[in-house]
């Protein structure tokens, strides 16, 4: 059995304003019906591979056990990081947690937010890595170039070691267009898809070899780790200490016991807007349009709508990438579109909430977004899922009206309970301790109306909750 591990964590940046810090691209439904996460979870499931171990942070705990509810899927655990290091830490812990009980396990190091057309071309690659990392190869995976890319690393193959596993020669650093056009031409050169498939044992040992200071401070970090529910928060003080590095910078690059399985399919990191739409369906003159879009004599060019409120329209267009969402409108020209990340580095410092926060706010309980802010008083959407309950809670400075509009609401206002309907209301007088509740099997959604001198979601007061948050 093949353990996957599942990296569930980023900053939002290449994908903005569809991809944020509150709200990252593998979470977001950017290539079809299902997040980027969700068909990484199910490509690595079923036979021959056991439940997934989450690496995440604090802020997506819910997000990631509500997505793979819908797959199905459930994980045997889930380690919360207290702030990204990048990959290096987090494959470490994953291999510190799997090595306690089975250190021969094989762990498959994943990113979560690729793009595979052929799911089951890919598990065969894995499937055909597995004898070699049972004997000790940390087995990595190279994509067959179909273009000059600048903006991954490469890998360069050797001679053959097992069937379809070769010896890997080197890690290329993403090398300039020159170069790229090079090993095009080379089949021995190969894209460099981050995944690594090896035992438990071996990646702690490569640590221990390569990056002991590294798997010094992630021993002591998880050894300090806390069970919150069914998650295990890694110490927060210790993991500060824990060096910010890449497993290729860390251990990759070093270790001698290192090989790589071809894979010939489609692949994509999807990590820019170019990439979304070379793996987009495209018109004939090369358009990539999504619902509430319209062209106009344009070429090349990606229109991308976000909400059914928002015609978006482009007129004699050419290789440029626009992206509208009800907060936030992204235009580019595509061969810039790297730069996107930068564009946030301006938002944050002006401090636009766009920068960083999702219109939707996810939480453990559902969903919610804000219709109208205003000066004192805010009209927000709230999505219940069902059997889900907000806390038990008071507010200082703001009272609410409720109004359901689909589903049964189960709600408390001080000592009395009852339950409301389609179109039925409720007022939450300020300081009064109130709750509500799905009792449904279906979404419960509701019209909050807030009224009062501060609207912040930091007036809160809980007193119980389902969740572990008072």
């Amino acid at each position: 059995m093949i353990t996957p591990i599942l990296l569930c964590g980023g900053s939002g940046t290449r994908l903005w304003p569809l991809s944020r810090k509150s709200f990252p691209k593998q979470f977001a439904d950017i290539m079809g019906d299902e997040s980027l996460f969700q068909a990484s979870a199910k490509r690595f499931s079923g036979e021959g591979f056991a439940d997934p171990i989450l690496v995440t942070g604090d802020s997506f705990r819910f997000i990631v056990g509500e997505q793979l509810d819908e797959c199905g899927i459930t994980a045997q655990g889930t380690l919360i990081e207290p702030e990204g290091r990048n990959t290096a830490p987090a494959a470490a812990a994953a291999a510190v947690l799997l090595a306690q009980s089975d250190p021969q396990a094989l762990m498959l190091l994943v990113p979560s937010d690729h793009a595979v057309a052929d799911a089951n071309a890919f598990r065969a690659a894995v499937t055909a890595g597995a004898a070699a990392a049972r004997e000790g190869q940390i087995v990595t995976f190279g994509i067959a170039a179909d273009r000059p890319e600048t903006g991954f690393g490469w890998l360069e193959s050797g001679a053959e070691t097992h069937p379809q596993v070769m010896k890997l020669e080197r890690f290329i650093e993403k090398p300039d267009q020159a170069t790229a056009e090079t090993l095009l031409a080379d089949k021995r050169y190969l894209w460099n898809a981050g995944v690594f498939l090896v035992r438990a044992d071996v990646m702690v040992d490569a640590f221990r070899a390569h990056a002991p200071d590294v798997l010094s401070a992630v021993e002591a970090a998880m050894t300090a780790a806390t069970q919150d529910l069914s998650f295990t928060r890694i110490d927060p003080e210790i993991w500060a200490t824990v060096p910010d590095i890449s497993i290729d910078y860390a251990v990759m690059e070093k270790a001698a016991n290192v090989s790589v399985v071809r894979f010939d399919g489609k692949w994509s990191d999807l990590g820019s807007w170019e990439a979304v739409w070379q793996e987009s369906e495209q018109d004939n003159a090369g358009n990539a349009l999504t619902a509430h879009t319209t062209a106009f004599n344009c070429e090349n060019t990606l229109l991308r709508s976000e909400s059914d409120e928002i015609e978006l329209v482009g007129i004699g267009l050419k290789n440029v990438v626009a992206v509208a969402m009800r907060d936030a409108v992204m235009v580019a020209d595509m061969s810039d579109s790297q730069n996107v990340k930068k564009a946030v580095s301006v938002l944050k410092e002006r401090k636009a909430k766009q920068a960083v926060q999702f219109p939707v706010d996810h939480r453990p309980w559902g969903w919610f977004e804000t219709l109208i802010l205003s000066e004192r008083f805010q009209v927000k959407r709230i999505h219940v899922n069902p059997g889900a309950a907000l806390s038990l809670q008071s507010h200082h400075h703001r009272s609410e009206h409720w109004i359901v509009v689909a589903g049964t609401a189960k709600v408390t206002v001080d000592d009395e309970v009852k339950l409301l309907t389609e179109n039925q209301s409720v007022y939450i007088p300020l300081g009064a301790v109130h709750r509500m509740e799905n009792p449904g099997k279906v979404p419960m959604v509701l019209i909050e109306v807030q009224t009062g001198s501060y609207l912040g979601e930091d007036d809160i007061i809980r007193y119980e909750d389902v969740y572990a948050r008072t």
